[in-house]
């Protein structure tokens, strides 16, 4: 799977969808393909990308010889910039337009520096520049590591799962990594003895055994076969939305245990990091899109759900002067907010000076 924008659990809110493994694998498609027609529109790619890349000098740009235009290559940070084999100090150049990046869109060479582009055997791929490349690398940091894992292990245990999805971009260290799916992992809490639950939708408060490990806001749990939302925390008594995600509502007893999704199938080394050993307590950071451009994935990918349902022929009611007439449901919300993050996030035809 690709970067998405936005994540399963997004679409599934969204939609008032259940948990299942047939719509998570029609959700699934349908954010790839969101998240490919997002970067279409706006004309670039948002997630941060470790990565090396190269320009010819001299070229076309060398009416100001100290500046590098990178065109559609947005930049976030440089670790490393050469030309002609030359390394070039950090010291010697600054990233541009300062006032508003990152994304930064040139490098330019202090002219009170000696520094200088050109210089290699041929003018083929004579700059080198090797950094974190993308819209901005915006960070939350969602939990810790629960358990150490090796430079193969696939399975990252966590501390909470809130905030984490199937879609996300975790960081732990220097090794990037995507979440493609979520499992029940034993949260070491239970119902605590002096505590049941009925199988009521009105009994909503859970007391829970120890705050070691136990479940927080907007966590998913699941008590032998329900699961249920936490929407807030009251010490050690947990209120709670029963009957979570189309399963069952029913009576649990004291001591029985909560499981939450904890355990999360990762794809290593990703974004062009390289797996490390990580520790348990090691500090996880999800990597977060800009909002509208989440908004607008969710909002293709539910367009295209709806539409696959309705054998691509779902339609409206519009009003028009002489009565009502059916038109595509592709309706003038969707355009609008199209529109909107295009003007706010999108890359505009002209991408340098003229």
């Amino acid at each position: 799977m690709g970067v998405w924008y936005a994540t399963r659990e997004d679409v599934k809110e969204a939609l008032d969808s259940k948990e299942t493994a047939r719509n998570n694998g029609r959700i699934d498609r349908a954010l790839e393909s969101a998240s490919r027609s997002v970067e279409g529109q706006l004309h670039r790619r948002f997630y941060p990308q470790t990565a090396t890349r190269y320009w010819d000098w001299p070229n076309e740009q060398t009416a100001r010889p100290w500046r590098l235009w990178l065109d559609e290559s947005d930049l976030i940070s440089v670790s490393a910039l050469s030309s002609g084999g030359t390394t070039i100090d950090a010291s010697a150049y600054i990233l541009e337009p300062n006032r508003s990046g990152p994304p930064y869109s040139r490098i330019e060479l202090k002219l009170s520096t000696s520094a200088s582009f050109g210089g290699g055997s041929t003018h083929q791929r004579d700059i080198t520049v090797t950094g974190l490349w993308g819209y901005r690398n915006d960070e939350a940091f969602v939990a810790d590591v629960d358990e150490a894992m090796t430079t193969t292990e696939t399975d990252l245990d966590v501390t909470t799962s809130a905030g984490i999805g199937v879609g996300s971009v975790l960081r732990v260290g220097s090794e990037r990594l995507i979440v493609t799916g979520k499992t029940m992992k034993d949260t070491g809490v239970a119902i605590d003895v002096s505590d049941a639950l009925t199988a009521s939708a009105a009994d909503v408060s859970l007391t829970v055994s120890t705050l070691t490990g136990a479940p927080v806001v907007d966590e998913v749990i699941l008590i032998d076969s329900e699961r249920m939302l936490v929407v807030d925390v009251a010490g050690s008594v947990l209120t709670v939305k029963r009957a979570w995600d189309g399963s069952v509502l029913a009576a649990h007893t004291a001591g029985a245990r909560i499981y939450a999704p904890r355990t999360l199938a990762v794809s290593r080394g990703a974004l062009g990091t390289t797996a490390a050993t990580m520790s348990a307590g090691d500090d996880v950071y999800r990597w977060s899109p800009p909002g509208p451009v989440q908004a607008l994935t969710v909002a293709e990918a539910s367009n295209l759900l709806l539409q696959e349902a309705a054998g691509y022929a779902r339609t409206v009611r519009a009003q028009t002067g002489t009565g009502t007439r059916s038109i595509s449901a592709v309706t003038a919300a969707l355009e609008e907010l199209r529109t909107q993050v295009y003007a706010s996030h999108g890359r505009k035809a002209r991408t340098r000076a003229v």
